[in-house]
């Protein structure tokens, strides 16, 4: 597939970024794991951190501007790419749940402006129900006296949890319904009974803030429940009907996002290919590059293999979803466990070809794979997209 001019731009603007002002910053975020602000200012000031920006991206009929975007900016750094793109999730929440009105009111709040910086939050596990989405335990309460909607419960490894202006939780109305019971609600900043729980010290992508979000009595008007009380109730009515619908507020978000998620994968293990391409033709050893060894460019052959292969299922897959092509085979799911994964043997190789400099932090290899292991695990583990494949080429509901 070839890119067009608009797209060809986008990519080498986004590159010139990762590589001028993400590249040098990223040692630093990964060793303070903290919000790495004055990136995200600069990522807003030139227009890459913002609603402009991601609105015109997820238009783009092709599906492909989003993808090459954060291709590049994995590539650059994921920790600091999660920390421009972790609003993305949120506004994903209410692109897929909300009403226009809705989206026109709450989405720009996800970012702000360079003057004034906003992050958004999307809260769906729980210390109880990752993969098991179904099994939330947080609930929503509808308090008609006041058409408020009263949230409890904690929230667990959420990006931006916590310190976010928006969150988008995801809450439990009926728990008999499982997750089509389900729905989403907008806590805007300011709220009452929102707070930040543990903050998390990780393996990887350590510039992106992960932590708990604690909902004690936190309450929201009516107005933030994501489609309307009137769309959920005939929603719950259809459900306790036994009428058949795949409508889960959590599930829309994560379908419309692990291409997305691939392309991150994919920039990481881009990174790592490039540098141990790189490294094998100048390091010798018996009076040759080490690249002159079988053992060595069949690797990289591999590796360069495994990315090729990742990238056409992820383009695959945001051409279907921007095209409205129904994933009848999983094949979002293919693209996240497909990249996912080959970012982690690509990168465990790129440090063996370095030997015991890829083991120690003079080089980055060891950076990206300690970053890569999370695309294995986020937004559906590695197992959750084989059962969503399987369940999809079979019609059997595999348990």
């Amino acid at each position: 597939m070839a890119l067009n001019d608009d797209q060809r731009t986008l990519r080498d603007w986004v590159h010139g970024f990762a590589e001028n002002v993400m590249r040098p910053a990223a040692h630093e975020w990964d060793e303070r794991e903290e919000t790495p602000w004055p990136i995200i200012r600069e990522a807003a000031t030139i227009g890459i951190y913002g609603l402009d920006f991601m609105a015109n991206a997820v238009t783009d009929p092709t599906g492909l501007s989003m993808v090459l975007a954060l291709e590049e900016l994995a590539w650059g750094d994921a920790g600091l790419c999660m920390a421009l793109m972790g609003s993305g999730l949120a506004v994903a929440a209410i692109m897929a749940n909300g009403t226009p009105d809705q989206q026109a009111e709450w989405i720009p709040q996800c970012y702000g402006t360079p003057d004034d910086l906003k992050l958004g939050a999307f809260a769906v596990t729980e210390p109880d129900a990752g993969s098991d989405v179904s099994s939330l335990r947080t609930r929503a309460t509808y308090d008609e006296a006041t058409d408020e909607w009263v949230l409890n419960g904690t929230k667990t490894w959420i990006t931006n949890g916590g310190i976010a202006n928006l969150h988008v939780v995801v809450a439990s109305v009926d728990p008999e319904l499982g997750a089509r019971g389900q729905a989403s609600f907008v806590v805007p900043e300011g709220t009452a009974g929102i707070a930040m729980g543990q903050k998390f010290q990780k393996m990887g992508i350590r510039a992106s803030h992960t932590a708990e979000v604690v909902l004690d009595e936190c309450r929201v008007p009516g107005r933030c429940l994501l489609g309307g009380k009137e769309r959920l109730d005939e929603r719950l009515a259809r459900a306790r009907s036994g009428a058949r619908s795949t409508a889960q507020a959590a599930m829309a978000t994560f379908e419309a996002t692990r291409p997305a998620v691939g392309a991150q994968a994919l920039g990481i293990a881009r990174a790592a290919y490039e540098y141990a391409l790189d490294y094998a033709k100048e390091r010798h050893q018996f009076g040759r590059a080490i690249i002159e060894n079988q053992a060595i460019a069949f690797k990289l052959a591999d590796m360069k293999t495994r990315l090729d292969a990742a990238r056409l299922l992820v383009w695959r897959a945001s051409w279907m979803a921007a095209s409205r092509t129904p994933f009848e085979n999983g094949e979002g799911s293919m693209s996240k466990l497909f990249a996912g994964e080959a970012a982690v043997r690509i990168t465990e190789e790129s440090i063996q070809i370095l030997g015991g400099s890829g083991y120690v932090r003079e080089h980055p290899v060891e950076r990206w794979y300690r970053d890569a292991k999370i695309y294995t695990i986020f937004e559906g583990t590695s197992e959750i997209q084989r059962l969503i494949i399987a369940r999809a080429i079979s019609g059997v509901h595999i348990r």
